[in-house]
């Protein structure tokens, strides 16, 4: 299997969010300017909607009518924007802290967001309890907040089951817990996760790391989580590239990246190919040779790898899995003669047997 570069495209500003059409040909990237851009894969042609979130804009959902997308942002802001003109149709305040990740349910109709705000709960600088629901469900046609569930903060990641009966969502201390939507607010399972999380013992103490995303597989059966593995410094980043499947009913451990395998640096986005084949997880390269790579959906093997010398914030497959999507931003830039130089990317890389 191999992976070949088909557009590279710049953008003003780093992407840190993304959806895409089924067939991978245009790409909706929310930025760190709090705007939302729309983006031909294969010109680079690019315009933006009207209404910009106050903070960074985090996070993208296209609903399947291909006709609204939703983005969610560092203002705690949920906007519903208007494909065809680009006007906001709606704003809905979703939480007093940052949305850090949001999930969109296979039939379109609910939306899950996360927040949550790191404050030491103790001498031990664990987190304290949240200040506010960290998981909420939205309806996406009215913008009704749908349920709500508790989980300890901060909580970066959700993912939907296959069939939208269940949630998931994962935080700091690699904690995950599901939800059955039609349920009750406590979680039908739970576990925890070590290889997640660190507490630095040099220059600054606090816990650090974290699930990044989440993504149950194809068949519902599992769930893999990526993020990055314990380190003593939290200020150098380069704790271990990290995945984990379980057996998302009891939290058993069914497989993990291998040793070999990985570099050091934080995951941020993990997705599976529709068939189940393989998966892909991505993020930021501290030391290694490469920042995406594929892995088999079935053992877990690496299958290709690519280094894009980027922080890669979100990644998304075509509805074939012929092609992948990446949403970069490139580097931490400096102003020159006033102007700030164009830091965001999008790439579109071709994937091979």
């Amino acid at each position: 299997m191999k992976l070949t570069l088909a557009h590279d495209i710049s953008l003003p500003t780093g992407a840190l969010g993304m959806a895409i059409v089924p067939d991978g040909s245009r790409a909706y990237a929310g930025c760190a300017d709090g705007l939302l851009y729309d983006v031909e894969s294969a010109t680079g042609k690019w315009r933006v909607f009207e209404q910009r979130h106050q903070s960074y804009a985090t996070g993208c959902v296209l609903l399947p009518c291909g006709g609204v997308v939703i983005s969610g942002g560092y203002d705690g802001a949920l906007l519903w924007h208007e494909v065809s003109t680009g006007r906001c149709l709606r704003r809905v305040q979703a939480h007093r802290f940052w949305s850090w990740q949001l999930a969109l349910s296979p039939d379109g109709r609910r939306l899950a967001t996360v927040t949550g705000q790191y404050l030491p709960g103790g001498w031990k600088y664990e987190p304290a309890a949240e200040l506010e629901p960290s998981v909420k469900v939205f309806d996406t046609e009215t913008g009704e907040l749908l349920r709500f569930f508790g989980q300890t903060p901060p909580v970066l990641s959700c993912a939907f089951s296959p069939d939208g009966e269940y949630l998931a969502a994962a935080n700091l201390m690699g904690e995950v817990r599901v939800w059955q939507l039609a349920g009750g607010a406590e979680p039908i399972s739970q576990w925890a996760s070590q290889d997640f999380t660190s507490f630095g013992t040099i220059k600054t103490h606090h816990y650090c790391g974290g699930i990044y995303g989440l993504a149950f597989a194809p068949d519902g059966q599992s769930l893999v989580g990526c993020g990055m593995g314990p380190m003593a410094d939290p200020m150098a980043g380069n704790g271990r590239m990290t995945w984990q499947r379980w057996d998302w009913r009891t939290g058993k451990l069914l497989s993990q990246i291998r040793d070999g395998q990985h570099g050091a640096g934080l995951m941020e986005s993990v997705c599976w190919r529709r068939d189940g084949g393989v998966f892909v997880m991505a993020g930021r390269q501290a030391q290694g040779t490469w920042n995406a790579a594929l892995f088999s959906g079935l053992d877990g093997e690496l299958q290709a790898s690519i280094d894009t010398r980027n922080r890669i914030t979100q990644a998304r497959f075509s509805e074939s899995g012929g092609v992948l999507l990446l949403a970069e931003a490139q580097g931490q830039p400096k102003r020159k003669d006033g102007e700030w130089p164009a830091w965001g990317r999008l790439q579109s890389w071709v994937v091979g047997d």
